[in-house]
Protein backbone atom coordinates (compact mmCIF):
# COMPACT_ATOMS: atom_id res chain seq x y z
CA UNK A 1 0.00 0.00 0.00
CA UNK A 2 1.54 3.75 -0.89
CA UNK A 3 2.48 5.72 1.83
CA UNK A 4 1.48 9.68 1.19
CA UNK A 5 3.44 11.77 2.80
CA UNK A 6 4.27 15.60 3.75
CA UNK A 7 8.26 15.88 4.39
CA UNK A 8 9.82 19.25 5.43
CA UNK A 9 13.12 19.40 3.36
CA UNK A 10 15.31 22.11 2.79
CA UNK A 11 12.32 24.45 4.12
CA UNK A 12 9.92 23.16 1.84
CA UNK A 13 7.21 20.85 2.40
CA UNK A 14 6.92 18.01 -0.20
CA UNK A 15 4.62 15.63 -1.02
CA UNK A 16 6.12 12.25 -1.25
CA UNK A 17 4.49 8.66 -1.88
CA UNK A 18 6.36 6.01 -0.83
CA UNK A 19 5.78 2.07 -2.06
CA UNK A 20 7.17 0.10 0.47
CA UNK A 21 9.04 -3.26 -1.78
CA UNK A 22 9.31 -6.99 0.00
CA UNK A 23 12.94 -7.26 -0.18
CA UNK A 24 15.56 -5.10 1.13
CA UNK A 25 17.62 -3.55 -1.45
CA UNK A 26 17.89 0.62 -1.92
CA UNK A 27 15.04 2.25 -3.24
CA UNK A 28 13.95 3.57 -6.55
CA UNK A 29 13.77 7.44 -6.65
CA UNK A 30 11.72 9.13 -9.52
CA UNK A 31 11.93 12.35 -10.94
CA UNK A 32 9.39 13.47 -13.25
CA UNK A 33 8.99 15.36 -16.02
CA UNK A 34 8.30 19.08 -16.11
CA UNK A 35 4.92 20.27 -14.94
CA UNK A 36 3.83 16.63 -13.87
CA UNK A 37 2.98 15.40 -10.41
CA UNK A 38 3.81 12.39 -8.86
CA UNK A 39 0.43 11.00 -9.42
CA UNK A 40 1.36 11.02 -13.53
CA UNK A 41 3.84 7.96 -12.70
CA UNK A 42 1.31 5.41 -11.28
CA UNK A 43 1.07 3.21 -14.74
CA UNK A 44 5.01 2.69 -14.24
CA UNK A 45 4.99 2.18 -10.68
CA UNK A 46 2.63 -0.52 -10.76
CA UNK A 47 4.72 -2.37 -13.27
CA UNK A 48 7.88 -2.20 -11.00
CA UNK A 49 9.24 -5.31 -9.14
CA UNK A 50 6.94 -5.14 -5.81
CA UNK A 51 10.68 -6.20 -4.31
CA UNK A 52 11.35 -2.53 -5.08
CA UNK A 53 11.03 0.46 -2.93
CA UNK A 54 9.68 3.18 -5.24
CA UNK A 55 9.62 7.14 -3.92
CA UNK A 56 7.87 9.58 -6.03
CA UNK A 57 7.81 13.27 -4.94
CA UNK A 58 6.23 16.54 -6.25
CA UNK A 59 8.93 19.38 -6.89
CA UNK A 60 8.11 22.63 -5.13
CA UNK A 61 5.25 24.31 -6.69
CA UNK A 62 4.01 21.17 -8.85
CA UNK A 63 1.23 18.92 -7.66
CA UNK A 64 0.81 18.76 -4.17
CA UNK A 65 3.91 20.78 -3.55
CA UNK A 66 3.74 24.22 -2.17
CA UNK A 67 5.70 26.99 -4.08
CA UNK A 68 9.22 27.73 -3.56
CA UNK A 69 10.37 30.63 -1.54
CA UNK A 70 13.12 31.65 -4.17
CA UNK A 71 13.84 30.52 -7.39
CA UNK A 72 16.20 26.98 -8.11
CA UNK A 73 18.57 25.27 -10.40
CA UNK A 74 19.22 21.53 -10.78
CA UNK A 75 21.62 21.61 -7.92
CA UNK A 76 19.94 22.92 -5.59
CA UNK A 77 17.33 20.27 -6.26
CA UNK A 78 19.90 17.67 -6.60
CA UNK A 79 20.12 18.71 -2.78
CA UNK A 80 17.11 18.45 -2.19
CA UNK A 81 16.63 15.09 -3.50
CA UNK A 82 19.72 14.19 -1.58
CA UNK A 83 18.04 15.33 2.23
CA UNK A 84 14.79 13.64 1.32
CA UNK A 85 16.34 10.60 1.15
CA UNK A 86 18.10 11.28 4.14
CA UNK A 87 14.97 12.29 5.57
CA UNK A 88 13.56 8.96 4.62
CA UNK A 89 16.12 6.94 6.09
CA UNK A 90 17.80 5.83 3.37
CA UNK A 91 21.37 5.50 2.60
CA UNK A 92 21.93 4.46 -0.83
CA UNK A 93 19.13 4.63 -3.80
CA UNK A 94 18.68 4.35 -7.75
CA UNK A 95 17.30 7.07 -9.43
CA UNK A 96 15.35 7.33 -12.20
CA UNK A 97 14.77 10.23 -14.45
CA UNK A 98 12.26 11.23 -17.14
CA UNK A 99 12.12 13.83 -19.82
CA UNK A 100 13.12 16.99 -17.42
CA UNK A 101 13.65 14.69 -14.75
CA UNK A 102 16.32 13.05 -16.50
CA UNK A 103 18.14 16.58 -16.05
CA UNK A 104 17.56 16.58 -12.60
CA UNK A 105 18.85 12.57 -12.26
CA UNK A 106 21.66 13.48 -14.25
CA UNK A 107 22.43 15.93 -11.37
CA UNK A 108 21.61 13.58 -8.61
CA UNK A 109 24.60 11.54 -9.95
CA UNK A 110 27.36 13.59 -10.13
CA UNK A 111 26.30 15.19 -6.93
CA UNK A 112 26.00 11.90 -5.13
CA UNK A 113 28.38 9.59 -6.77
CA UNK A 114 28.72 7.03 -3.36
CA UNK A 115 24.83 7.36 -2.79
CA UNK A 116 22.81 7.19 -6.22
CA UNK A 117 23.70 3.26 -6.93
CA UNK A 118 22.58 3.03 -10.19
CA UNK A 119 20.83 5.37 -12.88
CA UNK A 120 17.97 5.64 -15.19
CA UNK A 121 17.24 7.65 -17.91
CA UNK A 122 14.03 7.77 -19.76
CA UNK A 123 13.38 9.68 -23.20
CA UNK A 124 15.85 12.49 -21.91
CA UNK A 125 19.10 14.55 -23.09
CA UNK A 126 21.75 16.59 -21.61
CA UNK A 127 20.13 19.90 -21.51
CA UNK A 128 21.12 22.78 -22.88
CA UNK A 129 23.37 21.73 -25.24
CA UNK A 130 21.66 18.71 -26.92
CA UNK A 131 19.88 18.02 -30.35
CA UNK A 132 16.68 20.42 -29.59
CA UNK A 133 13.42 19.39 -31.09
CA UNK A 134 11.53 21.12 -34.06
CA UNK A 135 10.33 24.94 -32.63
CA UNK A 136 6.71 23.57 -34.05
CA UNK A 137 7.03 21.34 -30.45
CA UNK A 138 9.09 23.54 -28.40
CA UNK A 139 6.55 26.31 -28.86
CA UNK A 140 4.15 23.91 -27.18
CA UNK A 141 6.42 22.84 -24.48
CA UNK A 142 6.53 26.97 -23.30
CA UNK A 143 3.56 27.22 -21.38
CA UNK A 144 1.28 24.38 -18.72
CA UNK A 145 -1.60 24.41 -21.22
CA UNK A 146 -1.54 20.92 -22.15
CA UNK A 147 -1.99 19.75 -18.69
CA UNK A 148 -5.14 22.01 -18.28
CA UNK A 149 -7.12 21.46 -21.49
CA UNK A 150 -7.90 18.32 -22.59
CA UNK A 151 -9.45 19.24 -25.98
CA UNK A 152 -5.88 20.92 -26.74
CA UNK A 153 -3.82 17.98 -25.29
CA UNK A 154 -5.49 15.82 -27.73
CA UNK A 155 -4.58 18.40 -30.42
CA UNK A 156 -1.28 18.51 -30.40
CA UNK A 157 -0.66 14.84 -28.24
CA UNK A 158 0.68 13.69 -31.86
CA UNK A 159 3.10 15.98 -32.38
CA UNK A 160 4.38 16.41 -29.08
CA UNK A 161 4.64 13.33 -28.15
CA UNK A 162 4.83 10.82 -31.16
CA UNK A 163 4.75 7.09 -30.61
CA UNK A 164 1.27 5.73 -30.28
CA UNK A 165 -0.14 9.85 -29.31
CA UNK A 166 -0.26 9.45 -33.08
CA UNK A 167 -2.26 6.64 -33.27
CA UNK A 168 -4.51 6.82 -29.98
CA UNK A 169 -4.09 10.70 -29.36
CA UNK A 170 -7.97 10.07 -27.32
CA UNK A 171 -5.48 8.42 -25.12
CA UNK A 172 -3.75 11.45 -23.93
CA UNK A 173 -6.25 12.41 -21.27
CA UNK A 174 -5.70 9.05 -19.76
CA UNK A 175 -2.34 9.40 -19.24
CA UNK A 176 -1.79 13.36 -18.81
CA UNK A 177 -4.85 14.94 -18.05
CA UNK A 178 -7.27 12.79 -15.85
CA UNK A 179 -4.51 11.45 -13.43
CA UNK A 180 -2.83 15.26 -13.09
CA UNK A 181 -2.55 17.39 -10.04
CA UNK A 182 -1.58 20.65 -11.31
CA UNK A 183 0.23 23.38 -9.47
CA UNK A 184 0.87 26.97 -10.54
CA UNK A 185 1.81 28.64 -14.00
CA UNK A 186 4.39 29.78 -11.90
CA UNK A 187 6.13 26.73 -10.83
CA UNK A 188 6.11 25.36 -14.21
CA UNK A 189 7.59 28.53 -15.12
CA UNK A 190 10.57 28.13 -12.48
CA UNK A 191 11.16 24.37 -13.54
CA UNK A 192 11.84 25.72 -17.15
CA UNK A 193 14.06 28.27 -15.11
CA UNK A 194 16.01 25.89 -14.05
CA UNK A 195 17.17 24.44 -16.87
CA UNK A 196 18.00 27.34 -18.42
CA UNK A 197 22.24 27.46 -18.77
CA UNK A 198 22.42 24.19 -17.94
CA UNK A 199 23.99 20.89 -19.09
CA UNK A 200 25.47 17.44 -18.41
CA UNK A 201 27.03 16.94 -21.32
CA UNK A 202 30.50 18.19 -20.44
CA UNK A 203 30.23 15.86 -17.17
CA UNK A 204 28.99 12.57 -18.73
CA UNK A 205 32.09 10.87 -18.15
CA UNK A 206 31.87 11.72 -14.92
CA UNK A 207 28.81 9.87 -14.16
CA UNK A 208 30.02 6.13 -13.36
CA UNK A 209 27.14 4.64 -12.51
CA UNK A 210 25.65 2.11 -13.93
CA UNK A 211 23.15 3.48 -16.29
CA UNK A 212 20.32 2.70 -18.41
CA UNK A 213 19.08 4.62 -21.00
CA UNK A 214 15.77 4.34 -22.87
CA UNK A 215 14.48 6.27 -25.31
CA UNK A 216 11.70 5.97 -27.62
CA UNK A 217 12.02 5.98 -31.50
CA UNK A 218 9.18 8.65 -32.10
CA UNK A 219 9.91 10.80 -29.69
CA UNK A 220 9.25 14.20 -30.97
CA UNK A 221 10.40 15.74 -27.50
CA UNK A 222 13.91 14.65 -27.22
CA UNK A 223 15.23 13.50 -30.71
CA UNK A 224 16.89 9.77 -30.37
CA UNK A 225 20.03 10.79 -31.59
CA UNK A 226 21.07 12.71 -28.04
CA UNK A 227 20.21 8.99 -26.19
CA UNK A 228 22.74 7.86 -28.45
CA UNK A 229 25.27 10.75 -27.58
CA UNK A 230 24.40 9.81 -23.93
CA UNK A 231 25.34 5.97 -24.49
CA UNK A 232 28.44 7.22 -26.08
CA UNK A 233 29.72 9.63 -23.21
CA UNK A 234 28.54 7.60 -20.35
CA UNK A 235 31.35 5.11 -19.05
CA UNK A 236 29.10 2.16 -17.97
CA UNK A 237 25.64 2.77 -20.31
CA UNK A 238 23.56 0.58 -21.69
CA UNK A 239 20.74 1.70 -24.34
CA UNK A 240 17.28 0.75 -25.18
CA UNK A 241 15.48 1.84 -27.66
CA UNK A 242 11.91 0.87 -27.43
CA UNK A 243 9.14 1.55 -29.97
CA UNK A 244 7.21 4.16 -28.54
CA UNK A 245 7.18 7.67 -27.83
CA UNK A 246 7.89 10.24 -25.42
CA UNK A 247 5.16 8.79 -23.03
CA UNK A 248 6.70 5.36 -23.05
CA UNK A 249 7.39 4.84 -19.38
CA UNK A 250 3.72 5.50 -19.42
CA UNK A 251 2.19 3.71 -22.41
CA UNK A 252 4.39 1.22 -22.57
CA UNK A 253 5.05 0.80 -18.77
CA UNK A 254 3.88 -3.19 -19.48
CA UNK A 255 7.33 -3.05 -21.04
CA UNK A 256 9.22 -1.33 -19.89
CA UNK A 257 8.70 -1.72 -16.03
CA UNK A 258 10.14 -5.14 -15.84
CA UNK A 259 13.20 -4.25 -18.33
CA UNK A 260 14.24 -1.41 -15.36
CA UNK A 261 13.24 -4.12 -12.61
CA UNK A 262 15.49 -6.25 -14.09
CA UNK A 263 18.33 -3.84 -14.26
CA UNK A 264 18.29 -2.38 -11.26
CA UNK A 265 18.19 -6.17 -9.77
CA UNK A 266 20.53 -7.69 -11.72
CA UNK A 267 23.73 -8.57 -10.02
CA UNK A 268 25.66 -6.13 -11.88
CA UNK A 269 23.20 -4.04 -13.35
CA UNK A 270 23.89 -5.85 -16.59
CA UNK A 271 20.92 -7.92 -17.18
CA UNK A 272 19.98 -5.65 -20.03
CA UNK A 273 21.14 -6.07 -23.76
CA UNK A 274 21.77 -3.23 -25.74
CA UNK A 275 19.28 -2.24 -28.13
CA UNK A 276 20.08 0.45 -30.73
Amino acid sequence: MTRFLRVRVLGHDVRVAVRPGTAPGPPLVLCNGIGASLDLLQPFVDEVDPRIEVVRFDVPGVGGSPMPKVPYNFAMLACLVGTLVDRLGYDRFDALGISWGGGLAQQVALQYPRRCRRLVLVSTGTGMLMVPARLSVLSKMLTPRRYRDPAYAKAVAPVLYGGRMRRQPDQVRHVVYEQERLGSRTGYSLQLLAGIGWSSLPALPLIRQPTLVLAGNDDPMIPLVNARIMRALLPNATLHVFDDGHLGLLTAADELGPLVSRFLTAPRADGISSSH
